[in-house]
């Protein structure tokens, strides 16, 4: 049984439709990447399983339990974490976790070392005594994933948890995220910071306009979109006629010449099934009287997939 699972799951606020019809396996112990522009219903996904927002209608599951019919079974099972928590004035780090393990229903010396325990894992033991409003934005987020540490979750949907944070921070919060992995928790995360996620995740999902475009494994969405190989060309001069030349290649389906670092690049989409030859690329240059500085194949990351299997529209 999925750990967490959706069934044409659909959000509308009047005519508006926030999510369309969105479908979901995640298994448990997954890293689940949510990938999409903002407005692509990320957000209200997350708060649909977080029991903050009722659906239209569809149906979403945690570990079996229905979302809106048991959310008294689904909140203790899991730990939401928006892209900003609220200010707590006055209030310092363990009060404010001893109030959380309060409501928890955590009491007595279980929650003095539960507290104890969630600071030591947040590296925030040497605040313990400090001002959550003093605390920078990367430590209020550590003291949030903290916060709902508590009552051990199953489950952590964490909405853009790197927002606003520095270089310094996101790397701190990085590693975080992969220890509660390695602790076996199932993770859903939504973040613009691609090339993090392509490193945390083990699946991803890329939604636009509230419809799910894409959903599996990261390296099952680099293959698909990798599909149409590109090789990367510098020459010495006369870009465009080389791109001319190189656009009667048999395998080629595409030559453009766009701006780089060091001059003019020629990319040249390929059909690797076509019988294409990247021999035949230096040698028809070579032949033609240029002079190739350099060849690469394009490297494919989430980010090139992500362009790739969206429009760039938004609602």
């Amino acid at each position: 049984m999925p750990m967490i699972e959706t069934i044409n799951l659909t959000k509308k606020y009047g005519e508006f439709v926030a999510l369309d019809h969105l479908n979901l396996t995640i298994e448990e112990g997954d890293c689940f990447g949510f990938i999409g522009p903002n407005g692509a219903g990320k957000t209200t996904t997350i708060k649909i399983l977080a029991t903050l927002l009722k659906p239209s209608w569809g149906e979403a599951r945690i570990d079996g339990k229905v979302v809106g019919y048991q959310n008294h079974l689904i909140r203790p099972i899991i730990g939401y974490v928006p892209d900003f928590m609220g200010a707590y004035e006055d209030m310092v780090v363990t009060e404010y976790l001893e109030f959380f393990a309060a409501c928890y229903g955590i009491h007595g010396k279980k929650r003095e070392q539960v507290v104890r325990d969630v600071l030591d894992l947040t590296d925030l033991s040497y605040k313990a005594n400090s001002e959550v409003n003093g605390l920078s934005r990367g430590m209020q987020q550590r003291l949030a994933v903290a916060r709902v540490l508590l009552h051990d979750p199953k489950v952590l949907l964490m909405d853009e948890p790197a927002s606003g944070l520095d270089p310094r921070a996101r790397i701190e919060m990085r590693e975080l995220l992969k220890e509660l992995r390695r602790m076996g928790k199932t993770i859903i995360i939504s973040s613009h910071f691609l090339h993090e996620l392509a490193e945390l995740c083990n699946v991803v999902g890329i939604v636009e306009r509230g419809k799910l475009v894409y959903s599996g494994s990261v390296a099952d969405v680099m293959r698909r979109t990798s599909a149409g190989m590109v090789i990367q060309i510098m020459v010495d001069e006369r870009a465009n006629e080389a791109a001319e030349l190189l656009a009667k290649v048999k395998g080629v389906n595409r030559v453009d010449v766009v701006e780089a670092e060091g001059g003019q690049r020629i990319d040249v989409a390929v059909d690797p099934e076509s019988g294409f030859r990247a021999s035949e690329i230096p040698s028809r240059l070579i032949a033609n009287g240029f002079r190739l500085s350099s060849m690469a194949q394009e490297q494919v990351n989430l980010e090139t997939a992500f362009m790739r299997l969206t429009k760039g529209l938004v609602q």
